[in-house]
């Protein structure tokens, strides 16, 4: 999608309102502060905590929100948690979190950085690019004296433990909450403190679950460094039904290849459901609003067309993972749409079968003769007899690496794929993948 910043006095709280990404707002003219780039360009970060190697598209909401930053015109900050990550936050969360050792920590901060390259600038040539910092490099070296004594008295205990995600978790009996957890306040409000003493930072973005961390942030820059300072927050977005964005069958979805293939990627968001994709382009796309609309009149008028989920799908895809890999899987869906899957190459092939159902065949029964379709049919989700498998053969509707066969076919070496694999359909959806081995 490339980086714009063409649009630098552009509203950033106008453009999260139409795109339904604006939950609150913190501080006494908020909208003032953060109004017209163009004059006073302004500084906000984002934390992000590093538990995992990889982040899923429910994080690409929160570096989403700086790259709207950034087109506004302003300066946006990525904080790693290479620190807190040691500690944990107990936000959102019913239990407490299993620790991290500080090598995996490390770890998980270098794996995460190239994702935000796909996002922000970080060009030397942009007057506004975006730097990553690391907390690890200023709360490592704090003592746990200095912390009790400078930070720790301007903390209030009795409003700590009003907070909800503390208050949830000190009414469960069977979980509670660890004193580790209970400081993690504490560290998240320095950060923002550090960044406004070092860097002139005075917003920071999150999810509606930080504005609680947020606005002890703003308390401690005003008690410690009489500063004013800010902060916007975005709701936590989920589906219609409740259920949290970003899941699929086989769980999360993540930004990265090594752990979500680009064909499985590019497949969640042509499955996205009708009556979601609108959210999901204002959410997800930086399309501005009149291409939304107009892919909303064109999918109300013809939704089997899915012209706004396939736009969906091929925009995401490029984002993360380049045009050559988005042509690839929208060749994958292609192939297997009309059923052409002897086209697929070796990898691709691969990332499709691994999206099936699946089951795993002895290789040397191929030999010779080879095996009754029929027999391997009713060890798939295919058929659930062999009289159905039988049936469904005699009308034709088994089709083998996408070709029809007679009912008696027997497979053999010549039915795979690659060496490897043979998929077999039943009507026009319903694939099954089988392994060879």
């Amino acid at each position: 999608m490339g980086h714009d910043t063409d649009s630098a006095d552009h509203d950033f709280l106008a453009e999260l309102r139409w795109r339904g990404l604006l939950h609150q707002t913190a501080g006494e003219e908020v909208a003032r502060h953060v109004g017209q780039a163009s004059t006073a360009p302004r500084i906000a970060y984002v934390g992000f905590d590093p538990t995992a190697e990889a982040l899923t598209i429910g994080n690409f909401i929160q570096i989403k929100l700086l790259a709207h930053w950034q087109r506004c015109g302003h300066r946006p900050i990525v904080l790693m948690g290479g620190g807190t990550g040691l500690i944990g936050d107990p936000s959102g969360k019913s239990a407490e979190r299993q620790l991290l050792d500080a090598e995996r920590v490390a770890a998980n901060v270098e794996a995460q950085r190239p994702t935000f390259a796909r996002v922000l600038d970080f060009s030397e040539s942009a007057s506004n690019r975006a730097v990553i910092l690391n907390n690890l490099d200023w709360l490592g070296p704090i003592g746990y004296l200095e912390m009790l004594r400078d930070v720790g008295k301007h903390f209030s205990v009795n409003q700590m433990i009003q907070r909800d995600s503390v208050a949830a978790r000190l009414n469960s009996r069977e979980q509670g909450i660890s004193y580790t957890e209970f400081s993690y306040v504490l560290l998240q409000a320095y950060d923002f403190l550090h960044l406004f003493r070092t860097r002139s930072c005075t917003v920071q973005l999150g999810g509606s679950d930080q504005y609680g961390n947020i606005v002890s942030g703003m308390d401690l820059i005003r008690r410690m460094a009489g500063g004013e300072a800010f902060g916007v927050t975005t709701p936590l977005v989920a589906n219609r039904d409740g259920t949290k964005i970003g899941k699929s069958e086989r769980g999360a979805i993540y930004l990265d290849a090594s752990r979500t293939s680009p064909f499985a990627f590019h497949q969640f968001w042509l499955n996205v459901a009708d009556d979601e994709v609108g959210r999901y382009l204002r959410f997800f796309t930086f399309l501005d609003e009149a291409e939304v609309l107009e892919l909303e009149a064109a999918h109300a008028a013809a939704p089997q067309e899915r012209a706004a989920q396939r736009r969906l799908a091929a925009l995401m895809t490029e984002l993360f993972h380049g045009v050559g890999e988005r042509a690839r899987a929208e060749l994958a869906a292609a192939a297997l749409f009309s059923g052409d899957v002897r086209s697929l190459d070796a990898r691709s092939l691969r990332e499709v079968a691994s999206e099936l159902p699946g089951s795993v065949e002895e290789r040397a029964a191929l030999a010779g003769e080879g095996v009754p379709l029929a027999d391997v049919l009713v060890r798939t989700a295919l058929v659930t007899s062999k009289r159905e498998a039988r049936e469904f053969l005699a009308a034709g509707a088994i089709s083998v690496n996408g070709e029809r066969i007679e009912p008696e076919h027997r497979l053999t070496a010549s039915d795979l794929l690659h060496g490897e694999t043979t998929l077999l359909r039943r009507g026009r959806k319903h694939w099954h993948a089988v392994a060879w081995r």
